[in-house]
């Protein structure tokens, strides 16, 4: 029996995973679509919908999923009066609903498999396993100096270097735990640089982990970025033309000499880890260090403040969340 269990592409912003997202929905029965934002803000804001198992409240989820402007719904390009009324119709879980929006953009490329692809979804892996059970995960890795020098470009990236630095530091060790934990079908780690080089053994290596038939048409991704990737994401370029190695190691020459010392000292055991060689470089200046560690600090106290009070909502949940549309989830249910 052919898999029906949902994907989702996780890494640091600027890793690749746009290229990997068009890679995976380039396959005849995978469909990833652009980013949404309807997932881990349905989640925190599923008590605004009350029991789901009443019509009504389901029919409420469905109306914010489609219509809030934040849940950049429109990128699916779904009828929306349609997939309310699909909600409606559904399970009654907060992963069904979801799960029904994403199966519909599957469905309208004739394809029986969904999934998803978001960077920041690396620290929401144990959320996305609470509404779909069975999900599978790629980690997609790539050097870290680039991943740092390709954000501190970008025009929506508001925060200095050394928030960069700790986004990928995160994203390394959030790896390094979901490998640890998570069983050997659900995670699955790529290397962009492997995957570029040689993306033809590497995504028959991915497919036989999602368990699915390789096809060569997923080595040509550009072929369907102009359907899968928005107009106005420009910092997406890249993916319109063939993969290619060029931007492998561009750190050299896109950072300055002390953003270099401060990626290998803060990331250096971490890039080793991955077999990335260092450059050398002399040890960043303490305060450079300091400016690393109180933004890691920071962002990993908000993120335990906003564990500690998912958990004690967890104990007053209005209904399921688990999503009841897969061929293993069905199976559970059945049990039950």
């Amino acid at each position: 029996m052919q898999s029906d269990r949902p994907v989702f592409v996780i890494g640091c912003p600027r890793s690749g995973t746009t290229m990997l997202q068009l890679m995976l929905h380039s396959h005849p029965r995978i469909a990833v679509p652009p980013e949404t934002r309807f997932v881990v803000p349905g989640y925190y804001r599923r008590f605004v919908f009350g029991d789901l198992r009443e019509p009504g409240n389901r029919r409420r989820l469905a109306k914010w999923i489609v219509n809030d402007k934040d849940t950049k719904f429109k990128e699916l390009k779904l009828d929306g009066d349609k997939l309310i009324e699909d909600i409606v119709a559904g399970p009654p879980t907060l992963g069904s609903a979801m799960g029904i929006a994403f199966r519909s953009y599957a469905e309208q490329y004739g394809k029986s498999r969904w999934g998803d692809k978001r960077p920041s979804y690396y620290h929401h892996v144990d959320l996305l396993l609470r509404l779909f059970p069975d999900a599978q995960f790629i980690h997609l890795i790539r050097d870290g100096r680039d991943c740092v020098a390709s954000l501190k470009e970008m025009p929506w990236y508001t925060k200095d270097i050394f928030h960069a630095v700790v986004n990928w530091a995160e994203a390394i060790d959030y790896g390094r735990r979901h490998a640890k934990n998570l069983p050997a079908d659900s995670y699955y780690e790529l290397r962009y640089e492997n995957l570029t080089a040689d993306p033809a053994t590497e995504l028959a290596g991915l497919c036989e982990f999602l368990g699915e038939d390789y096809d060569p048409a997923m080595c040509e991704p550009s072929h369907v970025a102009r359907v899968a990737i928005p107009q106005h994401k420009v910092w997406h370029s890249n993916t319109h033309g063939e993969v290619t190695t060029a931007r492998s190691g561009s750190w050299r020459t896109r950072l300055e000499p002390w953003e270099v010392s401060v990626c290998e000292t803060v990331l250096g055991e971490r890039l080793q880890a991955f077999g990335y060689e260092l450059s050398g470089a002399p040890k960043a200046e303490k305060a450079h260090v300091e400016a690393c560690e109180k933004a890691a600090s920071k962002r990993r106290w908000a993120r335990r403040r906003k564990e500690f009070r998912d958990r004690v909502n967890r104990l007053r949940e209005p209904s399921p969340v688990a999503a009841q549309l897969t061929t293993r989830q069905l199976g559970e249910l059945a049990k039950v």
